[in-house]
């Protein structure tokens, strides 16, 4: 499978982007259950279990899957466990557990067998030296294993000049990256959909119907 990072702030236009996409070969996994901020009619599951959602994804039967809050696995699990956790090595305990789980994510998606796109989408957070990442909990994601290098394409979700749009390349203060030539401009609309067929075009992706199952 193809993962792609999304990141922004709140209102940057990250699920507005949704729009386009083919109601017929996507599933939007919502991770905390809030409406989509579009009329639509874009099938869509609400589940933070990260079992459930591997379990989801590698049956295939989606040309796309978008896991809109995607960051908010880490913060559920965090508001669930850390009351009872105690302290000292159970809490480090915790939070391997936290950057485990989500590591694992991403890499099964990107071992399953399939050309199905999984879109991640994240907060952004910036960093004491102004650096642009993905938002997590602690350290361990950030220091030890760099969130955004795990994938090809990291997307982020800004507002310039009142218009929504997706940055494909860094800034040199952002986490923003695609391979060459993929897109044709450093910015873009926030428009998923456009970004799908940009992807399947340079992959050589075949059509929605039996895509999903080569």
């Amino acid at each position: 499978m193809i993962p792609v990072l999304i990141i922004g702030k709140s209102g940057a236009g990250k699920s507005a982007s949704m729009r386009n996409l083919p109601k017929d070969s996507t599933i939007v996994i919502n991770v905390l259950g809030k409406p989509l901020p579009f009329k639509n009619s874009l099938k869509s599951v609400q589940v933070d279990d990260y079992e459930l959602i591997k379990r989801s994804i590698s049956k295939a039967q989606y040309s796309v899957y978008v896991i809109d809050d995607a960051g908010y696995l880490i913060t559920n699990h965090f508001m669930r466990d850390h009351a009872n956790t105690g302290t000292g090595n159970a809490v480090f305990a915790m939070y391997n557990k936290l950057a485990d789980d989500f590591f694992k994510l991403i890499r099964e998606i990107q071992d399953m067998h399939s050309q199905a796109r999984v879109y991640i989408i994240m907060h952004e957070e910036k960093n004491d030296m102004g650096d642009v990442k993905p938002k997590t909990i602690g350290k361990l994601l950030d220091e030890k294993v760099c969130l955004e290098g795990m994938f090809t394409i990291c997307l982020r979700a800004m507002i310039v000049q009142n218009k929504h749009i997706f940055r494909t390349q860094s800034d040199g203060l952002d986490v923003a990256k695609s391979p060459m030539g993929m897109f044709e401009s450093s910015e873009i609309d926030n428009d998923l959909n456009a970004v799908d067929e940009a992807i399947k075009e340079y992959y050589n992706i075949g059509g929605s119907e039996d895509e999903a199952d080569k």
